[in-house]
């Protein structure tokens, strides 16, 4: 379901001689929408010209703030710098009135509303008010910031140009396909009880006409000064983002552990897949009879917010990597309103490598290129999206019984908003990991491509390049991989050179795309039967780099061999 909702606007004038109410709506590019109400404050004229400065200004430039930028900090930067303007104009003007005897300044109330993703954010200061239909009854989102004498309510404690900043209250919350929001100035809450207005708006066909009886009710009750209202129903959603999963995940509790037959927000368990002390992973069937796999947090980790924070990010990415049935991906399903923190995958069934190399399945070499390109295809998609998956190896990849191959597993995946724990966390499998992670360097895409040419060597060799690593080893690469053709005799020489090229011991040796290798493996593929190498093997590693203790090792016994024999012709030379 896309992002789809309808708006209504509507502001009159009535018995005023001026309109000081302004708002505004616009849609963003590609997702969003920003609404904004003002309701300008009569002192000297200059209401008006605050009103109409404020929302044109948010309306044009809260879509380009960086993408990195909190929805609220996005806000809380705008509104302050349109107040230290107000602010500051309103200094000048106040010199040039006390001259003239007429005092004017440019005052206002903001109440501006951010939908995205699956949230709202509001950002409020002032009369002006967000409300919410919840249930049939209008809710009030926002607070009046006015004076608490019955006398003085009219009197504002807090408004844009009043000071240089302004003291802003945020609310936010989930949206709902459904849900309807609606934005109004104090002529028209004033004049009309939060019923009457929840009752029109039921009524009304749309939200245009919503708008446009609400102001004419409220104008019609009696009122006397300008009167407005922006109403937004949402009729579809997209894709959430990053900030509502991670809403979702400090909002909600992981469920207590399930046995098969219970039921978790219209799921029935009919399998407990795996523990691992961390996660908890379910099979289970929806209400239309599909499988699917539930992945939650162990109970034991519960109360943690960064392993809370991980999951909540490796939904999001699921669902951005895997939007639109993206090959090489499992697919995630967002949940409308989960009653619990956990994460839906579809559910494929198969074997990841690791269980098929286990099972001594035989792959002929045809199979395991064929798969390398759909691996490395879904590497590309990652590495454009600024995303690095930090541990392919067998256990990740998965061939559903569908004969589709699947990069599983982006629970240690990092995009650049990750959990700063998760950044710092030294993910990956120790055997599969690049020589510069070892020297502090940190992992990136083609940490990834390594560890892909590692899975390969494995895959067609049966055994690893470098041997099994681990963490607590001083000398890791020793010795140069052997040609993949000595060890199956099939292996046809591009195919040899092509892997030793990905798990190069010098970086500057290997393939720096994901799409410079898939070519690779294609030219190779589609060749292959004219025979002939495409690519030429890297040369040998120069002992220096191999093992720079050997070297000195080496050097150390040839100075020693030639001190023992010039001190055995000094000792022993005829004199």
């Amino acid at each position: 379901m896309s992002f789809d909702v309808d708006i209504g606007l509507a502001s009159q004038t009535g018995p005023r001689r001026i309109n000081e109410d302004f708002a505004g709506v616009r849609r963003g590019d590609p997702l969003g929408l920003i609404a904004v109400m003002a309701d300008g404050v009569s002192t000297g004229g200059g209401g008006q010209e605050a009103a109409q400065t404020v929302v044109r200004g948010l309306l044009a430039d809260y879509f380009d703030a960086p993408d990195t930028w909190e929805t609220t900090v996005v806000l809380d930067r705008l509104i302050q710098a349109h107040s230290q303007w107000l602010a500051d104009h309103n200094r000048r003007r106040q010199n040039l009135s006390e001259q003239a005897g007429e005092p004017r300044t440019a005052l206002t109330t903001v109440t501006a509303l951010v939908v995205h993703g699956h949230g709202f954010t509001i950002a409020h200061a002032g009369d002006s008010r967000a409300a919410q239909l919840v249930d049939g009854e209008l809710v009030q989102l926002t607070t009046d910031h006015v004076f608490g004498n019955v006398h003085q309510r009219n009197r504002l404690t807090r408004a844009l140009g009043l000071d240089d900043m302004v003291r802003l209250d945020f609310v936010q919350g989930e949206v709902r396909v459904g849900d309807c929001f609606v934005l109004t100035t104090d002529g028209m809450h004033g004049l009309l009880p939060a019923r009457r207005m929840a009752h029109l708006m039921r009524e009304a066909p749309d939200a245009q006409a919503a708008a446009d009886t609400l102001v004419r009710a409220a104008l019609e009750a009696g009122g006397t000064d300008n009167a407005s209202a922006i109403v937004l129903r949402i009729r579809g959603l997209d894709t959430g983002r990053l900030e509502d999963a991670l809403l979702r995940g400090r909002r909600l509790d992981p469920p207590p552990p399930l046995k098969v037959g219970d039921v978790l927000d219209g799921l029935t368990i009919t399998a407990r897949v795996a523990d691992t002390g961390v996660h908890r992973l379910y099979q289970a069937r929806t209400a239309d009879r599909r499988l699917v796999a539930v992945k939650t947090l162990h109970e034991s980790r519960a109360s943690d917010p960064e392993e809370r924070a991980m999951l909540a990010h490796e939904a999001w990415l699921g669902l951005r990597v895997g939007e639109s049935g993206a090959p090489g991906f499992v697919q995630v399903h967002e949940v409308a309103a989960p009653s619990a923190l956990y994460t839906v995958f579809d559910w494929h069934g198969g074997h990841t490598l690791e269980q098929l190399l286990a099972q001594r399945t035989r792959f002929g070499v045809a199979d395991v290129v064929q798969a390398g390109i759909a691996i490395g295809r879904a590497l590309g998609r990652l590495h454009r999206l600024g995303v690095v998956h930090r541990d392919v190896k067998p256990g990740n990849l998965h061939r559903g019984d569908d004969g589709h191959w699947r990069l599983l597993d982006l629970g240690v995946a990092i995009s650049g908003r990750e959990p700063a724990v998760q950044r710092q966390l030294h993910a990956g499998t120790p055997s599969y990991m690049n020589p510069e992670q070892w020297d502090g360097a940190a992992a990136d895409a083609g940490s990834d491509l390594f560890a892909l040419g590692v899975t390969l060597y494995q895959w067609l060799g049966g055994r690893l390049p470098y041997g099994e690593i681990e963490p607590w080893q001083a000398g890791r690469y020793r010795r140069d991989p052997r040609a993949l053709s000595r060890l199956r005799p099939e292996v046809p020489m591009w195919l040899d050179h092509l892997v030793l090229k990905a798990v190069a011991r010098d970086p500057r040796q290997r393939f720096e795309t994901a799409e410079e290798l898939v070519l690779a493996l294609e030219r190779g593929a589609a060749r292959s039967a004219g025979g002939g190498s495409h690519l030429g093997a890297p040369p040998a590693t120069p002992l220096a780099l191999r093992d720079p203790a050997a070297l000195w090792m080496a050097a150390f016994w040839i100075s020693a061999l030639f001190n023992i024999a010039l001190v055995a012709w000094l000792l022993f030379l005829p004199r």
